[in-house]
């Protein structure tokens, strides 16, 4: 059980929170670059950590994040005008450039200076990869750029969406470093989804039910190990690293490319979740790249003009009694993102965790909600950077193997966690 003084310290993530605070120390995935595909194409509205803005790309190619309201009366900049580099406001013709300073107002004179006193807040957004990033906290501190392997590969090695998850976004990740439900919940992808079907470690999933946890502690977070039983004297593990405040590796499978999430707040009540898929040392496929497209392996399917799964809420994620009755689908859901998101979502906005029963097999969640406290209240009354804005921590990989039962997971496959460039995943 979790006292509710910190499960609201956890998944409080605002202006003014202590956990809001411990997102503003990184780099975050604020849009997909194919969301401001030209310059002085249309700006799109963004919400993170409960704050309204706009992002648009001037004439020039830079790109901006700054408040969505006009400085003059406060009407929204979505509605703006993207020209000669800036965003115009439709309402009074005011100009902003990509750092929020006002740079135009047509009712002054021209050699009023008022302008240089007008700045909405901005933040910084660069692209790394297919995704736009931005860092919210304190210029002084601003760390290196991301380092995640899946944004430095070769374009043709990687492919990123992007999904709304109408949840919090820490009920989100724990079911990303929770193992033990892909044996139940997962079982049918495991037998039918082109980018998971096929794999030796499919079998180990489905023999062995009750798996058994470690976890151990990394430079950026965690790994969480899970083992069951392979074949005789054997153990197969799958390790997957947490790199803090929000990022999981999902461990491999076969020569399937290797895939992961960033959960980013929206507000307390909603997330978006980045879904990746790469290989470190290969194309993808076409296949394998329309099937991500098609909303298979761990990506949804979204309502065309939109980041909306077209299975959600309102639809009962279209659950197919019939397909969960004849064992097609687990729960009857199609999909392995909407099998997770709609039981996370089903918990309500924030779950209440002073009324759940752990057991062993939650210990990586414990340790990681153990972790972000820890680092959130150091961050808040010492000044502590937190585990995570280095971009060295970011270099790690998931692992699927088979290991003699003597050894230690991550003795073993220190150099299989770890980012080699031209060298494959450890997988099974």
């Amino acid at each position: 059980m979790l006292r509710q003084e910190l499960n609201e310290l956890l998944t409080q993530t605002g202006p003014g929170t202590s956990m809001g605070a411990l997102f503003r120390q990184y780099w975050m995935p604020a849009l997909l670059a194919e969301e401001l595909p030209e310059n002085d194409c249309p700006p799109v509205r963004v919400k993170i950590l409960s704050e309204r803005l706009i992002a648009f790309r001037d004439s020039d190619g830079r790109y901006g994040l700054i408040d969505e309201f006009c400085a003059h009366r406060g009407a929204s900049l979505w509605f703006g005008r993207n020209e000669q580099g800036g965003l115009r406001c439709s309402y009074h013709g005011w100009k902003y450039d990509v750092t929020g300073q006002c740079v135009e107002v047509p009712s002054e004179p021209e050699n009023s200076n008022f302008c240089s006193n007008v700045k909405l807040t901005g933040y910084p957004l660069v692209k790394v990869g297919d995704i736009l990033w931005t860092y919210m906290g304190d210029p002084a501190k601003r760390p290196g750029l991301p380092e995640f392997e899946f944004v430095q590969v070769p374009p043709e090695q990687t492919f990123t969406s992007k999904r709304w998850q109408e949840c919090n976004w820490l009920q989100a990740l724990e079911g990303g470093i929770d193992s033990s439900h892909v044996s139940w919940l997962h079982s049918g992808a495991l037998k039918t989804d082109p980018l998971f079907k096929g794999a030796r470690g499919n079998q180990y999933n489905m023999k062995d039910l009750k798996p058994y946890f470690e976890v151990a502690e990394a430079d950026g977070g965690l790994f969480v190990g899970a083992r069951r039983n392979a074949e005789e004297g054997t153990y197969y593990w799958r390790i997957t690293p947490w790199i803090m405040p929000s990022f999981t590796m999902v461990p491999p499978r076969g020569d399937h490319p290797v895939h992961g999430h960033f959960w980013v707040p929206i507000d307390d009540e909603n997330c978006w979740v980045y879904t990746f898929d790469y290989h470190p040392v290969r194309p993808l496929t076409d296949a394998e790249r329309q099937a991500m497209m098609d909303g298979f392996g761990v990506h949804s399917e979204n309502i065309p003009g939109t980041y909306r799964p077209v299975r959600n809420k309102d639809n009962d994620y279209l659950m197919d009694r019939e397909a969960q009755r004849r064992g097609e689908d687990y729960s009857g859901i199609r999909g392995i993102a909407i099998q997770d998101s709609s039981l996370q979502e089903s918990m309500g906005p924030i779950v209440d965790r002073s009324k759940e029963r752990l057991v062993p097999a939650d210990s990586g969640i414990i340790k990681a909600r153990q972790k972000l406290r820890k680092a959130a209240i150091a961050l808040r009354d010492e000044g502590v950077t937190p585990p995570g804005v280095d971009p060295a921590h970011h270099r790690v990989r998931s692992a699927a193997v088979v290991l003699p039962r003597e050894e230690s997971f991550l003795e073993a496959c220190r150099d299989a966690v770890t980012v080699t460039p031209g060298v494959p995943q450890a997988s099974v």
